[in-house]
């Protein structure tokens, strides 16, 4: 007797090995570009920015760094940059927006705040952090670098002030260059603006203290005085009038009282009456 052919020979279970290689190097592909998805989709976060000043804050900066610039002699500026990327984020001075310091020939001596910030993903183990230095010319010693350098962190503006609001510290970093140059001995300080010398008209009386600072309480007060008045010459008023009726109708109580013993005593008198009354 034969036997009949079984189903899924040799060739079948290479054939489902095969697919099943297939299916395992599938799934791995997809969980790897998962990742590299995921990964990149955190790389461009917007958390992960390091967000330069706005247009406000750069706008203000530029006109103080040019008053203390023409004072003093000296250029100022700033520069904040991504410590990972290295790039750039906002360049500016007292020559304008976008302008550096360093290298231009318009500015022979100069210093700027230099700010790196590193933002780094939740993921890592590592904390975010600034690196603030203090940049100059050639002209200008390591040790004054160094002291207008920790004058930052005197007044306030430590790495971790740089890495919560980096574009507000770095502009606030620039406009203290000045102060922190002359503390330095890099340059004299700067010029104080001059006071006005024409005339000033004299000022209007104050008056008394009294009326100016009190002037509702005391308005209140003698509202408050009439109308207490009022109310007494009204009191007076209707209890006089009571009176008055009150005595109006005691006199007519007494007349018709008078009336009566008037007419019981001639009714007396009356010679016509009987003794019986009849």
């Amino acid at each position: 007797m034969t036997t009949a052919k079984q189903p899924g020979g040799p060739q079948a279970a290479v054939a489902n090995a095969n697919q099943g290689t297939w299916i395992v190097w599938a799934v791995i592909g997809v969980v790897v570009l998962g990742c590299v998805g995921i990964g990149l989709i955190n790389r461009s976060g917007g958390g992960d920015d390091v967000l330069p000043p706005t247009a406000q804050e750069r706008g203000d900066t530029v006109p103080i760094l040019q008053r203390s610039s023409a004072s003093q002699g000296i250029c100022y500026g700033w520069v904040l940059r991504d410590f990972y990327e290295y790039t750039d984020l906002s360049v500016g001075s007292n020559l304008g927006e976008g302008v550096a310091v360093e290298e231009n020939a318009a500015c022979p001596r100069w210093v700027q705040v230099v700010a790196q910030v590193a933002y780094t993903s939740e993921s890592s183990e590592s904390n975010d952090f600034a690196r603030i230095t203090v940049e100059t010319s050639d002209d200008v010693s390591a040790t004054a670098r160094l002291r207008m350098q920790s004058g930052l962190e005197r007044l306030g503006l430590t790495e971790d002030t740089f890495v919560d609001e980096p574009g507000w510290a770095v502009t606030r970093a620039a406009v203290s260059l000045p102060l922190l140059a002359a503390e330095a001995g890099v340059v004299e300080p700067a010029a104080t603006p001059a006071a006005a010398t024409a005339d000033t008209p004299p000022l209007p009386d104050a008056g008394s203290d009294l009326w100016r600072d009190r002037w509702g309480y005391l308005l209140a007060a003698v509202g408050l005085l009439l109308f207490t008045a009022l109310l007494f010459a009204v009191g007076f008023w209707q209890r006089g009038r009571q009176r008055r009726e009150e005595a109006q109708r005691q006199a007519q109580a007494g007349a018709g009282m008078r009336d009566f013993r008037v007419a019981r005593q001639a009714a007396a008198r009356d010679p016509r009456r009987t003794p019986e009354g009849r």
